[in-house]
């Protein structure tokens, strides 16, 4: 990622005609926010003097205590490429602040910024990550609102004219390189009207802001195209869903922690140790890493999806695979996550957990290389393979009782998260669904 003086911003400004900024930061439940203001108060942004109301904020403040501060990350200084050309419009991403000078400890930014020092002083210097966020265009109707209706009957790395979202794919990954992303592939998925576009890894936290950053291009330029663009986890029964499979690794200066020559499947002891560390926390980080009642209709066997809380690095069933690259390339990668998750709270719970099997110098069990779909419970016992939460509920119980993920969110996410989640779940318990309605009505 670019590094950016004051003076670099203020001149980029003026160079391109940027009219607008938009001071970005993301709460609680991973919504992007941001407060616009005209170039004209850029200074007084740079200075960190720019105040927005914290209470109107899911997850922040209460109203007596709400007024906070936007501090600009400066390197993470963008002007979007689709604004006009009579007056672009720029972003930076903010961390949030008290008013007494002090992080804010309900931002997920800063709250990652947090777990990224502990693993520092276990002797780490970076934990890279490189997310594969998927999605699927659905058709807008006359009045520009989202239908069911899918552009493409396209299947897995398929073309046009099957992959009718071929375009509009391109142009995101168009805009997104223009915006300085270093785009790795662009495909379509499994699904129709699915697609997954990756991009190169990086540190954890310029990683988040990408996946953020990414979310953002995709529905503008999906709407440009007619279409909507959603990340929700499983919005059509029958199909596979979306998941944001994340692939992170620990490194010590130069060399990746994961990787030795000598060990099993050229694993280091740390490699294992984290492994271990994310298997046996992995029930309790769902919550976040699942983080909505529909999360849980994509966790389920049979398409493609991680339910099964085991590892292998040969097939695709279980929860952790192990890519086949090794050296700097060495790394896990993380199956179970969607792109629903707030992508901050769901690295700091994937970290902590892999920190804590370090900590604890656990010992994973034996590698699981069959599939696990057609494993019936009784072998899956044997095998010592256990299932992730099946529902919203059972993942906040398990995440309310774990001290390690509940550490890894702090008391003020976490309070506000499970009370924004129970809320959600029992939302979702008391409607009475169209699936009732056509099995009951009339049978009863």
């Amino acid at each position: 990622m670019a590094k950016y003086t004051r003076e670099d911003i203020t001149r980029l400004a003026k160079e391109e005609n940027v009219k607008y900024i938009r001071l970005q930061f993301t709460d609680i439940l991973g919504t992007i926010k941001n407060v616009e203001i005209p170039v004209s108060q850029l200074g007084k942004a740079l200075d960190n003097k720019m105040m927005f109301d914290g209470s109107s904020i899911e997850g922040f403040v209460r109203i007596e205590e709400s007024d906070m501060y936007l501090y600009p990350d400066l390197d993470t200084w963008v002007v979007f490429p689709w604004t006009s050309e009579k007056g672009k419009v720029a972003r930076l991403i903010c961390d949030i602040y008290n008013t007494d000078g002090t992080p804010f400890e309900g931002d997920p930014r800063t709250n990652l910024k947090r777990i990224l020092n502990e693993m520092k002083e276990l002797g780490f210097t970076n934990f890279n990550l490189g997310p594969e966020p998927e999605f699927f265009l659905f058709k807008l109707d006359e009045k520009g609102e989202p239908t069911l209706e899918l552009n493409d009957k396209g299947g897995y790395f398929d073309l046009a004219p099957t992959d009718l979202g071929e375009n509009c794919r391109r142009d995101i990954v168009l805009e997104l390189e223009e915006m300085g992303f270093e785009i790795e592939a662009s495909h379509h998925e499994v699904a129709p009207g699915q697609h997954e576009i990756d991009f190169k890894y990086a540190d954890a936290i310029t990683a988040c802001d990408h996946i953020q950053t990414f979310k953002l291009v995709v529905k503008t330029i999906a709407r440009k195209h007619g279409l909507h663009a959603t990340f929700m986890p499983k919005p059509l029964f029958g199909v596979n869903g979306s998941g944001m499979h994340c692939n992170v690794s620990l490194f010590k200066g130069n060399e990746n922690a994961f990787y030795d020559t000598e060990g099993e499947l050229e694993l280091s002891e740390t490699a294992h140790q984290f492994i271990a560390g994310i298997l046996k926390h992995a029930p309790s980080f769902t919550a976040v890493t699942n983080p909505t009642v529909n999360s849980y209709k994509r966790l389920v066997p049979g398409y493609e999806a991680p339910c099964y809380v085991a590892w292998s690095a040969r097939n695709r069933s279980p929860l952790i695979r192990i890519p086949a690259s090794r050296g700097v390339s060495t790394r896990v990668e993380v199956r179970s996550v969607d792109p629903a998750a707030n992508p901050y709270l769901a690295v700091a719970v994937i970290l902590q957990a892999g920190l804590n099997g370090i900590k604890n110098k656990l010992t994973p069990p034996p590698a699981v290389d069959r599939n696990i779909y057609v494993m019936n419970k009784e072998e899956r016992e044997e095998a010592g393979i256990i299932d992730l939460p099946a529902t919203l509920a059972a993942a906040l119980d398990k995440l309310k009782a774990d001290e390690v993920i509940t550490a890894a969110l702090g008391s003020h996410l976490l309070e506000h998260f499970v009370e924004a989640k129970e809320i959600e779940w029992d939302m979702f318990r008391t409607q009475v669904h169209p699936w009732e309605r056509e099995q009951y009505m009339t049978m009863y």
